[in-house]
């Protein structure tokens, strides 16, 4: 065949004219571009047929590469890696000039640099006194000439503040771009290697390896079509056509990297990888136009398109409004009584606007965040800006009204330092006010959450999820592998009018039932599932693929036959036909072609569905009886229910025989096919309950998680299954129902699903057997839609096929399994599962808890300094001229309290104690009663310390006052103590907001969170060194033993007070008011979900950021750029985000690594995958007028058969059509953050 393979090629002369291989590089990419007859045309002109292409890359379809590092590596080098380099990261300088650019920071650079050019300064021929008692009574002469020391000291406190900055950005960055590299090295695929069928990482794969495809596959790389079962390919991400695509070998052989595939299996040779494979091909054309200036025009250019269209939106709506303004006015000059329709009829217009997408929200724990952190940056400003006029005020009215001084032009430049010098302090109150720690600390909180669920096997590919799965409600689970341990044997068998409670002795069956036995489970099994040998010795044997067919194919071993000898008699090319199992079918069927020219056909499925289309069975002799309707009931009652009552999954194995007398069958009329079938025997194959699962299902609904089973088995088996797991008790009044009742009960008689009947059915329903993709899409759709209940719920669900794609991405979260789950299952997800194990859910549930409370416990403290800080500087600013705490100290107090803080509290380990709540709902407030109780307790002790000091504290302390001091005067003992007194409380209360629901003992588990503990204790040993050897830097003097035992005992006091303030009762104190509530749906103004109405999701965080861009104040730019970290992680764990329907997301395995792309404007408008097939069930569906698809699929329609309005778009047409990076790209996130 190869030798046949050459005739009539083009190429037949240059054969060997590059390298050792037969084809180009250049030669394969132009082959993968054409589509459908012309790609199998070009293979027959230039190769003769597959094989020849075979021949030419020096590769067989049967066994594959020999493997040889040597073959692998001259094949990387002359037809490239199957990778794309990623983006290079940012550089820590570049980080560091980022930080520099902080509006705040830059303002205190230019005061600090004014301040320290006037210190310089000295008047000549006057002396200071003329200048105002405040200029004056300087000492020493060198204390005047250190006037230079602040200003210094200010710009090293800002160099300081920036590379805490930069290095957590860094640091950020790189543990993301660890936790994407994890994500890729998971992605392997199935190759064809010296006859060996082996799984390789996806980076591994080489043009001229055979590649073994099946159902829910992401292909990883262009190929051509070898051998092919009823092969299916999603082809919509590359081409935008969204019905699926038969591939056969001689119609349509081209398999496009990207693509997924949809149903059936095959094997191909791999033709183009990496940068030349298709998608590839795409994603190079976009890199090019990575040039900055481009960008930044095309940039602009969207920038004013954007406006433009709110303008002219925005004119449209104000006409609209003068126009009803006017009809109105009309009608009211006629008829009073014609006010009224007028009014609905404008309602009406409008409501649907508003209420047109059920829109899922995301960041929403963010949003709250960034609303508070505005919140509070205006209070922050306004603080400051009223500072610094009392100041200025008091100092103008003391020197030329009290003093009566004249302005002296020489004592000019004196006043400039006061002001500047006052200037500085308004500012420094800001830097306190506003928390920027606060999107820092969920950052930190999250990213370290994220790290640590890796231990308990989640990935999290989207962080959000990880704050949602605290609030989660409700878990629909999956059966298979989920709650059980997808490890299947067969353990009953009826055969030959018997049921053995056990497998029989090979010798009680007949021969000739044997053989059909052996033959239909070794060839209707798929030949990617085998029993591989222990990997250990006396362990159980290794089952790969398919665990319920490695069950049957250990059934067969357990009789002693061997599946593989039968295998090699009927390789996979000798197959006739097969109908893979897909979710209609719930069957699968091989089709045999005898030597005669007859046909024998064997089918394994469910067992109740396929007894209805047996009409025969085999007796205990080996012949075959009529089998009735009474005989199937009676089998279905005596066999198949008490197989299910014990949890056994039921399996039925037939055949039929086609005679050569009958004439060829027409194979696509699969309804007569699969009819007239021979039942050969029912097997039960148990899949025993994880032993952990019934303890973590019990965890969960301790902590208020409802747990429903969603399952395609029998009913019987999945109740007995729920049973064991402890979904349900016996006496308990709970719904277990199977999809068709499901359906029944929630459809009108139109068909259509109504809500209210829905609101009947979910809150009592436990489990739904026999349950179909859609079901489970329709199952969570309307929980999460449901109104009945007074908070919405939050529902995280399970899946593993391809099917179940647009349950997943329904869900708030979505989890994987990372073992049994298809790749597109994967791509849908939030979080995978890498052990697919039930309890890991339950783990990831107290993270997402442990998430919100380290926040709380941040905020708890960080209010406490907030409104302390700012007290203390107003107030002493107001009274004594100058502020207690000097700019150097509250920047370090600043630092304590978000940097530190916020790494101390937010990395608590998470306790049992956490599942023993309710969840919180997703609008409650974060901070509660309890936390406003402890915040305003503590800053009354604080205050009232801290001003005792201030303004009694030389006398207790018997020392001179440091309150009225010169201009330039040395620091005093006095406010060493009140600024070392104030840290001591700080670092006291960070032992305090360790608990944040009134617990008294807040020393619990305090040595289990060691980063805790030495950033406590760090920060004791920094604070003793600036106030021992700080000096006039920091405004300190060193302090006696006596003195600091003093600070630290009035520190301590805070912990005994704490104690004080847990035993007043929350519920006494009715005026407590709680706060850090979120946006609320109805909240959101027109305009912005006109905004958003091209989106999928209500981002919180960038809403309420975009609401707070009115208002400079620091940390807005910190704000925004731990937003966008935190949306560029989100980019890099998938990068097609933005396209909300699984399906659309045009990615090939490698391609995580390059946030850098993403297909916007261009995007096609694809199906979601259905569990019905169009050319199956629907064969009119070709023939109707293709429907445009709306801007925003709503994962509840059917769009098989809607044909995407923007039509077929070869690859260089989508490189064209897509736009520049957009400021919520994941490019623009990487640039402007990490």
């Amino acid at each position: 065949m190869a030798k046949n393979s050459f005739r009539g090629s083009k190429y037949k002369t240059e054969a060997n004219h590059d390298g050792d291989f037969g084809c180009t590089l250049k030669e394969l990419r132009s082959l993968m571009e054409l589509r459908g007859t012309d790609g199998s045309q070009r293979i027959q002109e230039c190769y003769g047929d597959v094989q020849g292409l075979c021949s030419r890359l020096k590769s067989s379809p049967i066994d594959g590469l020999s493997g040889h590092s040597d073959d692998i590596s001259r094949r990387k080098e002359e037809f490239g890696k199957n990778f794309i380099p990623p983006k290079k990261p940012k550089t820590f300088l570049q980080l560091v000039w980022e930080a520099l650019q902080d509006v705040t920071l830059i303002i205190l650079e230019v005061a600090a640099i004014i301040s320290l050019g006037l210190s310089f300064y000295k008047p000549p021929n006057a002396e200071r006194e003329y200048c105002g008692r405040a200029a004056g009574g300087v000492e020493d002469e060198g204390e005047a000439e250190a006037g230079w020391i602040e200003g210094a000291a200010i710009l090293l406190s800002v160099i300081c503040v920036v590379l805490v900055t930069a290095f957590n950005d860094w640091s950020k960055e790189k543990q993301f771009r660890g936790l994407q590299s994890r994500i890729e090295q998971e992605q392997k695929f199935t190759v064809l290697r010296a006859g060996q069928v082996i799984q390789i990482p996806v980076a591994e794969i080489v043009v001229g390896d055979i590649a073994q495809v099946k159902y829910g596959d992401l292909l990883p790389a262009d190929g051509v079509l070898i051998q092919s079962n009823d092969l299916k390919i999603d082809e919509s991400s590359l081409t935008g056509e969204s019905d699926h695509v038969k591939k056969t070998v001689d119609k349509d052989p081209l398999l496009l990297s990207g693509t997924h595939v949809m149903e059936g299996s095959g094997k191909m040779l791999v033709t183009a990888v990496g940068v030349n494979s298709q998608t590839g091909i795409i994603f190079t054309l976009l890199g090019r136009g990575d040039d900055d200036d481009d960008d930044d025009e095309e940039k602009k250019e969207e920038r004013e398109r954007k406006k433009r269209e709110k303008e002219e939106k925005r004119r449209e709506k104000e006409e609209k409004k003068k126009e009803i303004e006017r009809k109105k006015k009309e009608k009211k000059e006629k008829k009073k009584m014609e006010m009224e329709p007028l009014n609905s009829d404008d309602e009406t217009e409008e409501e649907p606007k508003k209420n047109k997408i059920p829109k899922k929200e995301k960041s929403v724990l963010q949003g709250k965040l960034t609303k508070l952190a505005v919140q509070i940056g205006k209070a922050g400003l306004f603080m400051s800006a009223i500072t610094v006029l009392i100041l200025v005020v008091l100092f103008l009215v003391d020197t030329f009204w009290i003093q009566g001084l004249p302005w002296i032009k020489d004592c000019t430049p004196i006043y400039i330092q006061f002001f500047v010098k006052f200037f500085i302090i308004g500012v420094t109150v800001l830097v306190v006010a506003v928390p920027e720690g606060l999107p820092l600390a969920v950052t930190i909180s999250l990213a370290y959450s994220v790290k640590k669920m890796m231990k308990d096997n989640n990935l999290v590919r989207h962080l959000d999820a990880c704050e949602t799965m605290g609030n989660a409600t409700a878990i629909c689970s999956d059966k298979t592998g989920t709650l059980t341990m997808n490890r299947m044997t067969v353990v009953q068998v009826y055969i030959g009018d018997r049921h053995y409670n056990k497998v029989p002795e090979p010798d009680l069956i007949p021969g000739n039932i044997m053989n059909l036995l052996i033959t239909g489970i070794s060839v209707n099994c798929a030949y990617t599932s085998k029993i591989m040998p222990a990997e250990k010795e006396g362990g159980l044997p290794r089952q790969v693929g398919n665990k319920t067919e490695c069950a049957l194919l250990g059934f067969t071993t357990g009789l002693r036959k061997d599946y593989q000898a039968i295998r090699n008699e009927y390789p996979e090319e000798k197959i006739y036909k097969v109908y893979t199992f897909n979710s209609v079918r719930k069957s699968m069927s091989t089709v045999l072609k005898n030597r005669d020219g007859s046909y024998r056909m064997f089918s394994k499925g469910a067992s109740e569905i396929l007894l209805r289309k047996c009409c025969q069975v085999l007796t205990a002799n080996g012949e075959a009886k009529v089998f009735r309707p009474i005989d199937r009931d009676d089998m279905v009652k005596k066999v198949i229910e008490a197989m299910a009552s014990e949890g056994l999954r039921t399996i039925c194995l037939a055949y039929r025989d086609f005679p050569v007398s009958d004439g060829e069958p027409d194979w696509d009329n699969e309804a007569d096919i699969l009819t007239g079938l021979t039942c050969i025997c029912v097997v039960g194959i148990e899949d025993p309950v994880r032993p952990e699962v019934p303890d973590a299902i019990q965890k969960c609904q301790q902590a208020g998680i409802t747990v429903r089973m969603v399952t395609g088995d029998n009913i019987n088996t999945a109740r007995a299954i729920a049973t064991k797991c402890g979904i349900l008790h016996i006496g308990d009044d709970f719904l277990c129902i199977e999809g068709k009742e499901f359906n029944r009960r929630i459809r009108n008689e139109l068909g259509e699903i109504e809500q209210e009947r829905l609101d009947k059915i979910w809150p009592k329903l436990r489990v739904l057997a026999r349950s179909s993709p859609t079901d489970k899409h329709t199952l969570v759709k309307g929980i999460i839609d449901s109104t009945i209940l007074e908070q919405r719920q939050v529902v995280a669900v399970t899946g593993d096929g391809t099917n179940d794609g647009p349950a997943l991405k329904k869900a708030d979260v979505g989890f994987a399994m990372g073992i049994a789950g298809t790749d597109v299952a994967k791509e849908a997800s939030d979080i995978i599962l890498t052990d697919d194990n039930f309890s890991s859910i339950v783990k990831a549930v107290m993270w997402g808890r442990n998430v919100y409370d380290s926040i709380s416990k941040f905020l708890q403290f960080q209010l406490t300094v907030n409104v302390v800080a700012v007290i203390v500087a107003f107030t002493g600013a107001c009274i004594t001229q100058d502020s207690p705490l000097k700019a150097v100290q509250m920047l370090w107090v600043n630092l304590i309290m978000d940097t530190f803080a916020s790494l101390a509290l937010a990395t608590e380990p998470p306790t049992d104690a956490l599942l023993l709540r309710k969840p919180y709902g997703r609008n409650k407030p974060l901070i509660s009663r309890t936390m406003m109780k402890n915040i305003l307790g503590h800053a009354v002790y604080q205050l009232t310390i801290i001003f005792t000091l201030l303004f009694a504290g030389e006398q207790i302390f018997d020392i001179d006052s440091g309150r009225n001091t010169p201009l330039h005067a040395p620091p005093s003992e006095h406010y060493t103590i009140v600024f070392n007194t104030f840290v001591m409380l700080q670092l006291f209360n960070e032992i305090n907001a360790r608990k944040i629901h009134g617990e008294r003992n807040v020393f619990e588990g305090i040595f289990n969170n060691m980063i805790f503990c030495s950033i406590v204790f760090g920060s004791f040993v920094i604070q003793f060194l600036i106030v021992q050897f700080g000096g006039k830097p920091f405004s300190c003097v060193g302090l006696s033993v006596e003195q600091w035992l003093w600070c630290v005992f009035l520190g301590f006091g805070s912990l005994l007070w704490g104690q004080l303030i847990s035993t007043i009762p929350t519920s006494r104190l009715k005026f407590l008011m709680t706060a850090g509530h979120g946006t609320q749906k109805e909240e959101i103004t027109e305009d912005e979900l006109e905004e958003m109405e091209d989106q999928d999701e209500i981002d919180h965080a960038e809403m309420e950021l975009k609401r707070g861009q009115v208002l400079w104040c620091r940390g807005l730019n910190r704000i925004q750029t731990q937003i966008r970290v935190v949306n560029a992680f989100r980019d890099l764990m998938s990068p097609y985000d933005g396209l909300e329907t699984p399906e659309s997301r045009s990615s090939i395995h490698n391609f995580m690594s390059h946030p850098e792309f993403r297909i916007e404007d261009s995007e096609p408008a694809i199906p979601l995958i259905d569990d019905t097939d169009p050319e199956e069930d629907e064969p009119t569906i070709r023939n109707t007028a293709p429907s445009p698809l709306p801007k925003v699929l709503s994962p509840n329609q059917n769009n098989n058969n809607a044909s995407d309005n923007k039509g077929f778009h070869q690859h260089k047409d989508i490189a064209k059509t897509i736009l520049s990076p957009t400021p919520g790209s994941p490019m623009h996130s990487l640039e402007t953050s990490l």
